[in-house]
């Protein structure tokens, strides 16, 4: 018989003693001793408050204040000093805002503003300019004097741009004098200094992201330049300068819009087929709110809206563009009603933005943001205010403009006959894709694992190909979807097409998330989809295809990273019992002058599909996730993404022309 006894010695409230003795027959074998710390309770005391001073919050939660530590957050902070730039050309003091990319990924946003100001504040008994930029809420946006409107609203802008920065340094040109100040992760590195007379004004921020902070330091100058772009139609009569020196001789881009917003939708409807001769416009005020707006339809089907306040882009929306859509919606239906236009059809919201190109902007003096990042608005004032003035507006605009009223309303009633006809078809089509779903499409060859995480389908391009996939796979966790052909271009096609191909329906089901409104991202069986296509032009057209149709019909899954595509290789190289794959031909050059130099026989074999490796090669080469190439599909700007597809498979031939001819010279492996 076997007995244990342990025995316990509280010797303070702090340490304790324990003996754990084992017994056999009554003898005692061996003892074993423990002694371990007790706290009181997992006590929670003033001790475990920790305060972290200046600008240590920012350093420690970045994400907190720029959205994250990516390219988006890196950009963001240009955007936050040219947030306080704008705000002065807002307020009537600034002309001229430039921005300087500089060599090392350093940048300069300088403007001809009135300058922080640099005297002693009361409060911090510091420079004011010191205060402004080592302390988080500090700022002239808080009172209602030196700024009615602002982009920089929580005063923490410039002060979390010196947080995340290695070195930065702020010039200001004031009272006569140059005055300078540089910083070290937020923290003064030198004191404010008076270095020379100075007689401009204005303000200058040179800063260096911290490599602590950012995983990858490398400004893109096609985002800066689309955003400072956006900003220049926003603030009319302002120039704008870009200039990136990191390349000799240097990019130079000015920008100077007399026009406004409406100098902005003659930018966006370039190539398009309008509707209306003239486009919709109002300004005016309500209740101290600034209301901008201004639209037109063209024959399409997609649309656009963007909006703003205090000239920041609200990617998400917000309470203003809900008071424009409600008006739109409204004032349409009201004309139509009144002039006896609808002949039994109802119009709703996705009736009237069907080809609408919008762009809404409001000045508002406490603009409240959903986070740092200002992605969306949320005052419901700002909602009533743009639905009184743009409904007003509009209604006046449809009186004296009976014509321009006709188009519009028929162009919105052909939308609500095909919506209705399209939901009709749509229903019946997925009554019959739901009962097919109960089995897999008989092409479907899946895989064994349950786990989404887990799983990979591969959506490879015919049968040839289906087959060697098949046999090459690993059955554990990837699934082979062979499809026919190309399948329909999407672009500019409504559901009810889109629903009729067989091959998109045999794909819906393999996916499991159904489509359109009642898509359902969280029903997906796959959280790798991988598109694997020939890499011969035909095989980039069929990607071209399912990219739209992912991007128009799928857009989730591409928002949460499923969507890949395959890189296979274009050659086999074979010396001797060496074999190599190149994808590319510098590759394959590459890979012979090696081989050369140990003067073998070469054989290369140039592949033309994926159907003519054999399994173990197309496993080796494409499914091996050891060894594969896969690209990750995303959309870092969904507005160009939107441009693009529109030029590359949309119906209108001279834009598309135009595209081709522009970058036909950086078009190297096109097969004719």
């Amino acid at each position: 018989m076997r007995h244990d006894r342990v025995l316990i010695w509280d010797l303070s409230f702090s340490v304790k003693i324990v003996i754990i003795s084992k017994w056999e027959n009554n003898n005692k074998l061996f003892s074993i001793f423990i002694m371990e710390k007790k706290t009181k309770k997992e006590e929670y005391t003033a001790r475990d408050i920790y305060v972290l001073e200046g600008l240590e919050p920012v350093r420690r939660r970045p994400g907190m204040y720029i959205g994250s530590t990516g390219p988006e957050g890196l950009h963001h902070l240009i955007y936050e000093c040219l947030d306080n730039a704008i705000d002065e050309a807002v307020a009537g003091y600034a002309k001229d805002i430039k921005v300087r990319i500089l060599p090392g990924e350093k940048v300069e946003i300088r403007d001809d503003g009135r300058g922080i100001p640099v005297d002693i504040h009361p409060q911090t008994k510091k420079s004011a300019l010191e205060t402004v930029m080592c302390t988080l809420h500090a700022g002239g946006k808080f009172g209602a004097k030196a700024y009615k409107v602002a982009g920089g609203l929580h005063g923490v802008g410039v002060s979390v741009v010196n947080a995340l920065s290695d070195w930065l340094r702020v010039e200001v040109c004031r009272d006569g004098f140059l005055w300078s100040q540089e910083y070290q992760q937020g923290k003064p590195k030198t004191k404010v200094k008076k270095e020379k007379r100075c007689q401009k004004r204005g303000t200058a921020v040179i800063f260096h992201p911290d490599p602590l902070i950012f995983r990858e330091i490398k400004f893109s100058l096609k985002k800066i330049l689309k955003h400072i772009r956006e900003q220049a139609f926003l603030v009319e009569k302002t120039k704008f300068t870009l200039l990136d020196e990191r390349e000799e001789p240097p990019f130079i881009y000015q920008f100077y819009f007399e026009g406004g917003l409406k100098s902005f939708l003659k930018y966006l409807i370039a190539g398009e087929k309008l509707i209306q001769k003239e486009p919709f416009y109002v300004k005016g005020e309500r209740e101290g709110i600034l209301v901008e707006a201004v639209f037109t339809y063209v024959q399409d089907i997609q649309g656009l809206e963007l909006s703003f306040a205090n000239n920041i882009r609200t990617q998400e929306g917000g309470m203003h563009l809900a008071g424009f859509r409600t008006a739109l919606t409204k004032t349409l239906t009201d004309y139509a009603k009144k002039n006896d236009l609808l002949k039994g059809l109802t119009l709703t919201g996705e009736d009237v933005r069907e080809g609408l190109l919008a762009i809404v902007s409001v000045k508002i003096a406490n603009p409240q943001f959903e986070g740092q990042t200002k992605a969306k608005l949320g005052n419901p004032e700002a909602k009533s205010a743009v639905e009184v003035v743009v409904g007003r507006a509009l209604a006046d605009f449809l009186e004296k403009n009976p014509d321009e009223a006709k188009a519009i309303i028929g162009k919105c009633l052909l939308a609500s006959k095909a919506r209705q006809a399209a939901k009709a078809a749509k229903e019946g089509i997925l009554k019959k894709i739901l009962s097919e779903g109960l089995s897999l499409p008989g092409k479907l060859s899946d895989c064994s694992s349950r786990k989404p995480e887990e799983r990979e389908l591969f959506i490879v391009e015919g049968d040839s190909a289906g087959g060697s996939a098949k046999q090459a796979r690993d059955r554990r966790f990837q699934a082979i979807l062979p499809l026919k052909g190309k399948i329909l271009n999407v672009e500019k096609t409504r559901i009810d097409r889109v629903l009729s191909s067989e091959e998109i329906k045999a794909l819906i089901i393999a996916l499991g998330t159904s489509i359109a409104q009642d898509f359902d991202i969280e029903k997906i069986k796959y959280h790798k989809i991988v598109l694997a296509a020939d890499a011969d032009s035909d095989g980039k057209h069929i990607i071209t295809l399912l990219l739209t149709l992912f991007y128009r019909y799928f857009p989730q899954i591409i928002e949460r990273g499923y969507l890949y595509i395959a890189q296979p290789p274009l050659y086999r190289i074979q010396s001797g019992k060496v074999i190599k794959y190149a994808y590319s031909d510098q590759e394959k050059e590459k890979i012979v002058k090696e081989l050369k130099g140990e003067k073998r026989v070469i054989d290369i074999q140039r592949y033309k599909g994926l159907g003519e490796m054999n399994p173990e090669q197309l496993w080796q080469t494409t499914l091996n996730p050891e060894k594969r190439v896969l690209k990750k599909v995303t959309i870092e700007d969904a507005q160009e993404a939107d441009r693009i597809f529109e030029i590359l498979m949309g119906n209108e031939v001279g834009p598309r022309k135009k595209f081709i001819q522009v970058y036909a010279r950086e078009i190297k492996d096109l097969d004719i």
